[in-house]
């Protein structure tokens, strides 16, 4: 199974609170961090809500 390798790039201050939810429930805390999360759909629904604050490669 493929993992998603998700780099956060921008301030979850001033988004909105469902956003900053999917930020720390993806583990992310602070600008720069990356945490490796397999590819599946709950994880790809929380990406999809912060895909401006984020950026998402695909790992073997």
């Amino acid at each position: 199974m493929a993992e998603l390798k998700v780099t956060q790039i921008k301030s979850d201050i001033g988004g909105t609170r469902p956003q900053r939810d999917s930020l720390r429930s993806l583990g992310l805390k602070r600008i720069g961090q990356t945490v490796v999360k397999p590819d599946r759909p709950e994880f790809r629904g929380m990406i999809q809500a912060v895909r401006h604050l984020v950026v998402v490669e695909e790992v073997d």
